[in-house]
């Protein structure tokens, strides 16, 4: 047996074969902003975009804990209380107040 025969076997299906890997599957998805938009399926592996429906498992509860209303700006959702709280008033002039206090 030479040396030359111990190295001939190797394992060529894992870590040789990443290093040969150039070309990028995913790209930034213009919905939810991570690099999971697959670029030849057009379809984001977050957020399921295109669809209309943002993409949610009850399989996974952390990930819906990351992704749930709240975790954001809620630019709409902060103002609803407050108008809840007057009963959605629109384009009425303000309710007169009681004497000025001095």
């Amino acid at each position: 047996m030479q040396l030359c025969d111990i190295f001939v076997a190797k394992m060529t299906k894992g870590t040789s074969s990443f290093g040969k890997r150039h070309n990028k599957t995913h790209t930034l998805c213009r919905r939810c902003g991570r690099r999971s938009l697959h670029i030849q399926k057009h379809t984001c592996a977050a957020c399921g975009y295109p669809a209309a429906k943002t993409r949610k498992y009850n399989w996974s509860e952390k990930a819906k804990r990351r992704k749930t209303v709240g975790t954001g700006r809620m630019r709409y959702l902060s103002d609803v209380s407050r108008r809840f709280k007057n009963g959605f008033r629109t384009g009425t002039p303000k309710e007169a107040r009681g004497p000025a206090l001095k």
